[in-house]
């Protein structure tokens, strides 16, 4: 399998951040030169309401997924017995939130999501991914990146609101968008596919367009330091939510376990691609969840 390009020893024997050590302070630098407006856009969707409430269904999320769970004490009909009283006439709200990160939300992958055979990501073992959390190549490994993201609106290529179920986005779509991609760049692809969810959630479930093999290779080819895109799953789906390629083909194999390349999955880039910019400052910073295979996280695009 590794016969292919990949990116294991290139940071030496230890590494666990993979492409994002691409982002020297250099790099970050150059990156802040792409803020000419001042306008921030948040990338990310929303988490609403507790599994309770019909609330959680209205957000594009995969079929048979864990739903976001967000519950308040203010009602008293959730996780606590009400309001606290702190003070003289003072009360407060509190929350406790449950996220199932792949499927459900706007998230970031850790490098230990997905691998083949015994190994991680540049040769770590994979028996140190437990119950309790994987002991190398971590989300709390990523640390905050902030980078030039770079924006290839498919759709606008094309034409249509949104991508077809079966289309698959190749090398000659990426370049098409007329985008120069610089080593340590995110490269944001859009697809359009959260609006399919407007129709109604069997029309979202029917499949996704997504990357192709040859796409994504054509990225890491391109040394970005991470992929991130509006669809579930980097690549396409089809109508049982799962991956058509082979081992060999398949985007988390090529761009995470090859490349070290993270991946931030479930964007909202409506906005974004509105404003007609096709490179701004990216940031991200996933929690420190200690071993976590992926972070929740709100993505802002700087214009």
């Amino acid at each position: 399998m590794l016969d292919e390009s990949n990116n294991w020893g290139r940071w030496g024997a230890g590494d666990e951040r993979g492409a994002l050590n691409l982002l020297t302070p250099e790099t970050v630098l150059a990156a802040a030169g792409c803020v000419r407006e001042g306008r921030v856009l948040g990338l990310s969707l929303p988490i609403r309401g507790a599994t309770s409430s019909p609330a959680p269904t209205t957000v594009p999320h995969l079929r048979g997924r864990p739903l976001p769970q967000h519950f308040m004490s203010v009602d008293g009909g959730d996780y606590a017995a009400g309001t606290r009283a702190i003070g003289a006439g003072l009360k407060m709200a509190d929350d406790a939130l449950v996220v199932t990160p792949h499927g459900t939300t706007t998230h970031m992958d850790a490098l230990c999501h997905m691998w083949s055979g015994d190994e991680l990501y540049n040769g770590h073992p994979a028996d140190r991914v437990r119950s309790y959390g994987a002991g190398r190549c971590g989300i709390d490994k990523a640390g905050p990146v902030v980078a030039r993201g770079v924006l290839f609106d498919i759709p606008r290529l094309r034409g249509v609101p949104h991508l077809a179920a079966t289309d698959r986005i190749g090398p000659a779509d990426l370049e098409g968008c007329g985008v120069q991609v610089r080593p340590g760049d995110v490269a944001v692809v859009r697809t359009g596919w959260p609006l399919a969810w407007q129709d109604g959630p069997d029309a979202y479930w029917a499949g996704q367009p997504g990357l192709s093999a040859d796409a994504g290779r054509w990225l890491a080819e391109r040394d970005v330091c991470v992929v991130a895109s509006d669809n579930a799953a980097i690549g396409g789906l089809n109508d049982r939510q799962l991956a058509d390629e082979g081992l060999a083909d398949d985007l988390h194999m090529i761009l995470l376990w090859r490349h070290g390349i993270h991946l931030v999955e479930m964007l909202w880039l409506e906005e974004l691609a509105e404003s007609g910019r096709t490179d701004f400052l990216f940031v991200v910073a996933p929690l420190r969840i200690e071993g976590g295979t992926a972070s929740p996280v709100t993505p802002v695009a700087v214009l």
